[in-house]
């Protein structure tokens, strides 16, 4: 049997993630700079393994009041260092509470950065295997975040978006423009199993680009993502394809 990685990204005080948390397989945790703190992080760390779900940090460019999704000017070892710091804090947190933590998955601006910028994605690939042994970097499909943590040496998913657009480079839609958000359940499942299941990303405008999915995300503060998460477990799972913790 086929399988694939379920995630979302929580503790961002926005999403119902309990709910979320009983259909995704693997949860990323804001650290604090975009959203959450150490509270909202214990609790969602304890939420995750009472279910079995694997743990990944969420780091951000430092921008509570943009949600980390305005795009911010800073030098590769600045973006190094936050990065290895968030890291630390939900490492930290996590081994508190007798985890382990799993993965990293940037965040907003930061990733949508890194997907393009290889100094960037490099500056991100080597705080996740520096801060702490093992991590797995979970990357847009076909980035530069694949061969960025490919070159450091750690093992990578290449994610893609269940409920985002993408334009004709393979990148995600800018959430200013129509079109870049998908709502409707049965779209975003149809999307979804071009790209599991048949390799295949149709952009916006219908160009189909290759890729090799491992992982779907499914963005938690979405007011209909529940719905959409637990239409979308449904339908893989009718298509043969297990859903998996990351680890």
């Amino acid at each position: 049997m086929r399988t694939i990685n379920l995630n979302a990204d929580l503790g961002e005080g926005c999403g119902d993630d309990a709910a979320m948390l009983d259909i995704v397989a693997s949860a990323n945790i804001a650290c604090g700079f975009h959203a959450g703190d150490a509270l909202e992080m214990t609790r969602t760390v304890r939420a995750a393994m009472a279910r079995g779900v694997s743990l990944g940090a969420h780091p951000s460019y430092p921008d509570r009041d943009g949600f980390g999704r305005r795009p911010m000017d800073m030098a590769p070892d600045e973006i190094e260092a936050v990065t290895a710091y968030q890291i630390g804090a939900l490492a930290g947190i996590v081994a508190a509470n007798g985890g382990r933590l799993g993965h990293v998955k940037p965040h907003g601006a930061l990733s949508n950065r890194a997907a393009v910028d290889m100094d960037a994605a490099l500056a991100i690939a080597r705080a996740t295997a520096t801060t702490v042994p093992g991590l797995i970097l979970l990357a847009p499909a076909g980035s530069a975040m694949v061969e960025a943590g490919q070159r450091h040496g750690l093992r990578v998913a290449q994610e893609v978006f269940a409920d985002r657009a993408y334009d004709d480079d393979g990148t995600l839609v800018a959430r200013s423009r129509p079109g870049a958000l998908i709502h409707d359940p049965d779209e975003a499942v149809r999307h979804v199993l071009r790209m599991v299941r048949d390799g295949i990303i149709v952009s916006l405008s219908g160009r189909e680009i290759p890729c090799h999915a491992q992982s779907v995300c499914v963005h938690g503060d979405d007011p209909n993502a529940v719905t959409l998460a637990k239409v979308l477990r449904a339908a893989l799972e009718n298509a043969g394809i297990r859903v998996t913790p990351l680890s």
